[in-house]
Order: structure tokens, then C-alpha cells, then sequence
């Protein structure tokens, strides 16, 4: 297996990562697999860490196969698997009834990972989105197409492993790509890990607590 487990692919990305040091990064990590991963690279970067809270949805009879993505936002951006909707024989109704029950999750998530945790401002920085592996790109590409919408001054993807033809398809949205395996064949994102343990909301919400966000950081120097 190319990594041991998420901190470890995190380690590996970290190092791939090194020239965008000194650029003033950004991480934003898929919850919950990609936070653990981003919290390695956000201590190897000396950059602060936050989220982009973004849902597949699901196939209603095969809820692994996603017909589209949604990312949270006064106006949320929906990113449509139109092939998949099509084969699956999807209408619009069932496409919107299971957008709305993923936003309803990104709220519960809000919520629970963020409460009233400031948001970190991009604009004009180096956003590198994070996430354990891409597997059919509808998540990564709608969280890439919401952060391009906050300008960030350099948009990047960071990922462990990618399928080849999925990965080339998001050089539309990044910048700059760097994952560090990719397969044409590739199967599923957990075949690539020797421990692909499901991350908890616990986990997610610990890590977070590991990082304070700026203004919180500078009002707890200020009053020491």
C-alpha cells in the first residue's frame, strides 16, 4: 500500500507541498477524510486549517455512485454527474430531494464541527483544497469551483491518489494539482491505505480544536 493511513499520507503530501510555505497557504480539508490529512500539512506548513463542507449525492438506489456534489454557501453550488443521472434514469424531483437532504447534512456538520468558529478568509492567498483520494471528482470539483469563488490569489489541489482520467479532468478548476499516485485503473480510495478507518465527528472536531483560526489565536495572545 503506498500510505499506512491518513497521517501518513498527510506527511507525504506535506513534503510536496513545501514550496507553497512561504505563500501565506490556506488548508481547507473535505470532512471528515481529508481533515486528518490536512492537519499534517497544515503543522508542516505553519498554515491554519478550516474546512470546505461539500456532499455527494448519492444515486438513491446506489448511494456510493454519485449523481452530483453540493458545497454549502448563501447560495450553494450544485455540480451535476450528468452521464450518471441519465444511465441512472434520475428525475429532476429525485435529484432535488436528495440535494436537499446533503444540504441538511452540511448543516448538522456546521453545526457540529464549526458552531461559531470563524471562517478564514482566502481572498488573495494560496487555498489549498485537501481531501484523502478523489474517487469519481464530483465532491473535489464543486468544492474547487465554491473556493474559486471566495478569489483566492492561487487555488490548489492537493490529494494521496486520484484516478489518472478524474485527475486531468480538474486541471479546468486548480491552478496547480499534486497528488502523489495516480491509477488508471483505480478502484476505491481505501485500496491505497492500509488503515482507511472511517473518521469520526469526534475526530473531525478534536483536530479542528488544534487549530485556532487567526483572530481567535491573536485574542488568546493578546491576552497573555
Amino acid at each position: 500500500m503506498p500510505f499506512d493511513d491518513r497521517r501518513d499520507a498527510g506527511c507525504k503530501l506535506a513534503a510536496a507541498l513545501a514550496k507553497y510555505k512561504d505563500q501565506r497557504p490556506v488548508m481547507l480539508a473535505l470532512p471528515r477524510g481529508g481533515v486528518p490529512v490536512a492537519a499534517e500539512v497544515a503543522v508542516a506548513l505553519n498554515a491554519p486549517l478550516d474546512l470546505v463542507l461539500v456532499r455527494k449525492i448519492g444515486v438513491p438506489f446506489q448511494p456510493e455512485l454519485a449523481m452530483g456534489a453540493v458545497v454549502d454557501g448563501g447560495a450553494p453550488i450544485v455540480v451535476r454527474n450528468d452521464d450518471v443521472i441519465r444511465l441512472a434514469g434520475i428525475g429532476e424531483e429525485d435529484f432535488r430531494v436528495a440535494c436537499d437532504r446533503e444540504l441538511a447534512e452540511i448543516e448538522r456538520r456546521r453545526q457540529r464541527y464549526l458552531g461559531s468558529r470563524e471562517r478564514i478568509d482566502v481572498a488573495g492567498r494560496t487555498a489549498i483544497i485537501i481531501d484523502d483520494g478523489i474517487a469519481t471528482g464530483a465532491t473535489t470539483r464543486a468544492a474547487l469551483r465554491a473556493t474559486r469563488m471566495r478569489n483566492p490569489k492561487t487555488l490548489v489541489l492537493a490529494v494521496p491518489v486520484a484516478p489518472t482520467e478524474n485527475l486531468a479532468a480538474m486541471r479546468e478548476e486548480a491552478d496547480d494539482i499534486v497528488c502523489l499516485e495516480d491509477y488508471a485503473r483505480f478502484g476505491a480510495i481505501g485500496y491505497y491505505y492500509s488503515d482507511f478507518s472511517q473518521i469520526s465527528d469526534q475526530e473531525v472536531t478534536e483536530i479542528l480544536a488544534r487549530f485556532p483560526t487567526p483572530a481567535a489565536d491573536e485574542a488568546r495572545q493578546s491576552a497573555a
